[in-house]
């Protein structure tokens, strides 16, 4: 019951993991601070999809489950839980990159407009001759 329970637990973290990797950086929007904690998590993120990677968490997910008598999945978590609701076939190469690469589009959006934000409240201007 308990293996259930933390693979059930770990499950979640990942969901929300995943959810801040994709839309953190709008937190950076309100919260400029938040950044530090997004940009590492949306770079691991792009990367694991980059990479064609599975995430660590998917196999101690999986490990969980065998403890608690359950079988595990194959592949990663995109694959497992994301990708039945967002897409009917299962996860390819191509579409790895489309999701890995619409997660930086996103993030690169988002921090460009918290940049110029930034800039604005220092009050630097990136053209003094022009003042």
């Amino acid at each position: 019951m308990a293996y259930r329970l933390l693979a059930d637990v770990l499950v979640a973290f990942h969901a929300l993991f995943v959810l801040f990797v994709v839309a953190g950086g709008l937190w950076a929007l309100r919260w400029p601070k938040a950044a530090w904690g997004h940009v590492p998590a949306a770079l691991w993120g792009v990367a694991i999809e980059y990479g064609g990677w599975v995430c660590p968490l998917t196999p101690l997910e999986n490990a969980l489950r065998a403890g608690a008598g359950q079988a595990g999945y194959a592949g990663g978590f995109v694959e497992h839980y994301v990708l039945p609701v967002l897409y009917p076939a299962g996860l390819t190469r191509p579409r790895q990159v489309v999701l890995g690469s619409a997660a930086f589009c996103v993030n690169a959006l988002v921090y460009s407009i918290v940049l110029r934000r930034a800039r604005r409240r220092s009050g630097a201007n990136p053209n003094p001759e022009r003042v």
